[in-house]
């Protein structure tokens, strides 16, 4: 008896933090291990991954996790979930693994598990095996996974598009996805994150018109904020600078270091003697590029506008462009970042979201996907609820019945037993792991929440202390306030909660004891409930309680 599970540990019902795992009887096949970034709420978080418990309890199964390619959000999480698995193999294409190689290198963390694989040739792994197919994306070298079962082939398609105008290394092989349709395929699990828009994607996402006219219209210094990930839309970038004499500055070792590698392994064509120097960047007709750092998005441009890049400062006479879309979330930031930049006078040119579109597929993609590989299940993956049931929706326009298509959150588990789909109430372990810097793990919901009342709110600090024999008041109670009210305007504040902390304090203590538990409680209740009547606002109440001889 064959018995075959999907789940997602993270990636349905959000924008990143992919990780979707297929387990064939005793065999774990983990799909893409990405990371979300954090929005303006999460203050603090750099960015977010997917809870990986079960990975770790069951990693002496896992045959390997499969990199789709080189883009954060599929990828992102590898840096700090490895040295948990270190016995598990991690398997991209030569540029995917190349990214993942220098990331992990930086953070200093083994790559001998690293393996490289080429488009069409088969993984074999005794009774199962891995068939990865070429898929254009923005990023060269992306693949779509084929897992071959007894019962079918299960078939992860990452992010894709179709674009005949797409060639090496961005080119989808059609042959090969009509012929994986043709040998049976179980369930196909397709992206969501464009399924609501109609038509294809291409030629949409093509920015090259939008460039030249930037390049001839603005004569003085322009900057170009992109992805690094987005090589195809750097090299459109690149195609248009060639018709100019303008030289290029790359800022940022990061980015710089792909770039570089990217040309030299042809997956990128520029002429490399156009790259000038970073001392440069003052230079009237340079272009620049900026990309974000990994964990923050325009961190490197809100550096610069704010005046503390030691090489380039913004003025009246740049044009600033945005040549990729926001990440979801980041909405907010990205709307500062416009009006500071707006503020110094320089030309500000935003693309369009809605004309110029990421590399995602759109309605038509799906349905062309579909229609090649003719699936009997579809799972739609990667994206809101809001895109996979749009997704839902296109499938059904393709032919496939409704009681085929599988909406799922993470954790929820799909089950095949000898190929046919079982009604299943197992749900597996997901959640949200914080990154905060080098933390991770001891930053959840809490500290967060923590967070937002000293944003919002301020804190307050009540300091007494106490003869550590008799446990009777030496000095205080005392109240320190930080972004809660200014104390001088608020002394009779200040003082009655200073007389309601003393009461409360001789209210818990007697003779050589005082319970330290009543007094924290009874303080932080009693002047909450003070400070709100007074002031509508809650801020957090520490206790500090200091004991002298």
């Amino acid at each position: 008896m064959s018995k075959i599970k999907i789940f997602s540990l993270g990636g349905l019902n959000e924008i990143g933090k992919n990780m979707y795992v297929v387990e064939v009887n005793k065999d774990i096949f983990v799909f893409d291990a990405g990371l979300k970034y954090a929005d303006d709420k999460m203050l603090g978080v750099d960015y977010i991954i997917p809870k990986y418990d079960y990975l770790k309890n069951n990693q002496d199964r896992i045959k390997g996790i499969f990199i789709t390619h080189g883009h954060n959000e599929q990828m992102g999480a590898l840096t700090d979930i490895l040295p948990d698995l270190n016995k598990v193999k991690v398997y991209g294409t030569q540029f995917t693994i190349d990214i993942l190689k220098r990331d992990l290198e930086e953070e200093k963390i083994k790559t001998d598990n690293l393996v490289v694989i080429k488009p069409h040739r088969n993984i074999n792994f005794k009774e199962n095996s891995i068939f990865p197919v070429s898929l254009s994306h923005s990023v060269p070298d992306t693949v779509g996974y084929v897992l071959n079962t007894q019962d079918g082939a299960i078939f992860y398609t990452g992010n894709f598009v179709f674009d005949p105008t797409m060639n090496y290394p961005f080119k989808t092989d059609i042959g090969k996805l009509a012929y994986i349709g043709k040998q049976g395929v179980l369930c196909l699990m397709a992206e969501s994150r464009y399924a609501s828009k109609i038509g294809y994607t291409s030629p949409q996402h093509r920015i090259n018109k939008v460039i030249s006219e930037v390049l001839y219209k603005y004569e003085k210094r322009i900057l170009f904020n992109v992805f690094d990930g987005q090589i195809y839309r750097i090299q459109e970038i690149f195609n248009e600078i060639m018709h100019t004499d303008r030289k290029v500055i790359i800022m940022g070792k990061r980015l710089e270091s792909i770039i570089n590698d990217a040309i030299d392994k042809n997956y990128i064509h520029f002429d490399k003697t156009r790259f000038s120097n970073i001392h440069n960047a003052k230079d009237e007709n340079v272009i620049i590029l900026i990309s974000d750092e990994r964990e923050k998005p325009f961190s490197n441009l809100d550096r610069i506008i704010k005046r503390y890049d030691k090489f380039i400062t913004l003025n009246e006479t740049d044009t600033v462009v945005f040549a990729s879309s926001v990440y979801p979330g980041m909405e907010k930031t990205a709307t500062k970042i416009y009006d500071n930049i707006s503020r110094i006078g320089c030309n500000l040119i935003i693309l369009p979201t809605d004309k110029y579109l990421a590399l995602h597929a759109s309605s038509e993609d799906l349905m062309l996907m579909i229609d090649l590989i003719k699936p009997k299940y579809y799972f739609p993956v990667i994206g809101e609820y809001r895109d996979q049931v749009a997704n839902m929706k296109v499938a059904k326009e393709a032919g496939i019945n409704e009681e085929n298509v599988l909406l799922k959150l993470n954790g929820q588990v799909v089950t095949f037993i000898d190929g046919k789909l079982v009604e299943s109430k197992e749900i597996i372990s997901s959640d949200d792991i914080f990154i905060d810097g080098k933390t991770a793990g001891d930053v959840g919901e809490l500290v967060i929440k923590d967070r937002e009342i000293l944003s919002e709110n301020g804190v307050v600090i009540v300091s007494v202390t106490l003869n550590k024999a008799t446990k009777q008041i030496v000095a205080g109670p005392e109240i320190y306030t930080r972004g809660f009210v200014f104390v001088k305007e608020n002394i009779d504040l200040i003082k009655e909660a200073e007389k309601k902390a003393l009461e409360i304090i001789n209210e818990n203590t007697k003779p050589n004891f005082i319970d330290f538990n009543k007094v924290r409680l009874g303080i932080r209740d009693t002047l909450g409930k003070y400070f709100y009547d007074e002031t509508e606002c809650k801020p957090m109440i520490l206790l500090v309680i200091g004991e002298v001889e």
